[in-house]
């Protein structure tokens, strides 16, 4: 207050000086008159401006710790990205709400609960936070949401003691935020359509109730989820993959042959044929519409169930855990053929909630314009492509596709065709015994020719034709929804805006 007062004086001395001259101008026009007040100029500075003010936070650029030299440089706030403001924003915040609980500071005078001079403090401390990740590079979110609750408890008296408790809830659509949280602790938040003249709602899933107490099922799906896709909690829908070859070209397929598919939420999960079965109890309590692609993987009957081509009417059966223990629950080769595309579904109890599962299928096969129609049974991904597009590949190198090891193979293989039976047995060795399926699908994404002119596996286009077919009705179920509870009785609660949006997830 004194540096205030001090600078008032001097500023009140310099615009008299300034404004002298002026002054004497307009009192030559006889005004101020004798009985006139006199002009002063003064400086309006109270007191409190100097303790109310915004303060002012910079950047300091290219210094070292403690220097203080008046010409280094220093950027305004307004200089800084949105995410880091965002973040200092939100730790100060934290920061004042635990010293607050804790009276501390200011917040210790405020309080009026005091027993022998002793503040009586909340037992319990909730703080929630709504979509921190705005602005936010992705590994801030992750730091953030890391470092959150331990800021909420540095005080002597919170730390590990369990006396006085803190609750963090963070409400987000970032699959990073949900990355660095423990999978017990993820509350999922599932749209459901509304009932006829209703109020669309959401089913809350607790994930801490999909597995049983140390669930080995438990530990791979949490270290999977973690560490590949978390983005799963925020889709519409999922697609199960088996390898990287489908990993690399079911986006484009999407992309080139399903449009629809293409604008949905649907997220691409990698999982090996042994593995994808232990997803069961997550995705079917999350109610997540979910196509599996994967290989039928056929072996022989009894014993190790050792890997062989496949053949109808020899006993063979499916090495594939995801078939056998998911859906359709069959291990025995010719059955598994024999169902339709209906009996491929898995229905539910739970509302706008289905899986499908997708794998080899015989495909009609001309080897020679002349030569008859056969049929071919494909086991994997890469010869039921191959099978797709004898052309294709015949023609490699020049104007279409310069292949490496398996696309040499194949042109090898199908440039000089054996019987229909043979040519099965040496297309699904020469898959077996190459190390390069992910170096075989960017082979095809570099193809000089349109992608969209390589054909589908029939069993593939099947189960994107299903799955686009799914989402589109949950779409229209939603739309319906809106529109029924926008024209309901003004005591229904209209959706906003998001009412298409992925679902929440509450970390």
């Amino acid at each position: 207050m004194e540096a205030i007062e001090q600078s008032e004086n001097a500023f009140n001395t310099r615009l008299m000086d300034g404004f002298a001259d002026a002054i004497k101008e307009l009192e030559e026009l006889n005004y101020p008159g004798i009985a006139d007040p006199k002009l002063r100029i003064a400086t309006l500075l109270r007191p409190t401006d100097g303790l109310n003010h915004s303060a002012a936070l910079q950047y300091e650029l290219g210094v070292q710790a403690g220097n203080t030299s008046a010409s280094q440089l220093r950027l305004p706030e307004e200089y800084n990205g949105l995410g880091y403001q965002n973040l200092i924003s939100i730790v100060f915040r934290l920061m004042a709400f635990r010293d607050s609980w804790m009276r501390k500071g200011k917040a210790a005078k405020m309080s009026v609960l005091q027993t022998e001079k002793k503040t009586l403090l909340a037992p319990l401390h909730l703080v929630i936070v709504e979509e921190p990740e705005a602005h936010l590079h992705p590994q801030v979110q992750q730091v953030f949401v890391r470092k959150a609750y331990d800021i909420l408890r540095t005080h002597p008296d919170l730390e590990d003691k369990t006396t006085l408790r803190t609750q963090l809830l963070v409400s987000t659509h970032s699959s990073h935020v949900a990355h660095e949280c423990p999978f017990s602790s993820l509350r999922y938040f599932r749209r459901l359509a509304a009932p006829t003249d209703g109020v669309p709602t959401s089913a809350v899933i607790n994930l801490s109730e999909v597995f049983g107490p140390n669930d080995k099922t438990e530990k791979f799906v949490t270290r999977y989820i973690q560490a590949v896709h978390c983005d799963l909690f925020f889709a519409d829908g999922a697609i199960l993959v088996e390898g990287d070859a489908e990993r690399i070209l079911v986006p484009h397929f999407i992309r080139k042959h399903f449009p629809k598919l293409h604008r949905s939420y649907v997220t691409v999960m990698q999982v090996g044929g042994s593995h994808a079965h232990r997803l069961q109890s997550l995705i079917e309590h999350l109610g997540l519409t979910t196509l599996i692609i994967t290989d039928i993987d056929t072996g022989e009957a009894g014993g190790h169930h050792k890997s062989i081509p496949p053949m109808l009417g020899d006993g063979q059966v499916t090495n594939n855990a995801t078939l056998k223990m998911w859906h359709p629950r069959e291990k025995l080769f010719d059955k598994l053929i024999e169902l339709d595309e209906k009996a491929k579904v898995k229905t539910s109890d739970f509302p706008q909630f289905s899986v499908r599962v997708a794998y080899q299928i015989p495909v009609s096969v001309q080897l020679e314009p002349t030569a008859t129609v056969a049929e071919a049974l494909p086991s994997t991904f890469e010869d039921a492509l191959a099978f797709e597009n004898l052309e294709l590949f015949r023609n490699t190198g020049g104007n279409v596709i310069e292949g490496g090891d398996l696309v040499e193979r194949f042109k090898a293989i199908l440039n000089t065709p054996p019987v229909i039976t043979e040519l099965a047995k040496e297309i699904s060795e020469a898959v077996r015994k190459t190390k390069g399926k992910a170096e075989f699908a960017l082979d095809l994404l570099l193809i000089k020719e349109d992608l969209a002119k390589v054909k589908v596996p029939k069993y593939i286009e099947n189960g994107l034709e299903w799955l686009e077919c799914q989402l589109s009705e949950n779409e229209q179920l939603v739309l319906q929804s809106a529109k029924t509870s926008t024209s309901a009785p003004a005591a229904s609660v209209a959706p906003t805006e998001e009412a298409l949006s992925p679902a929440t997830v509450l970390a």
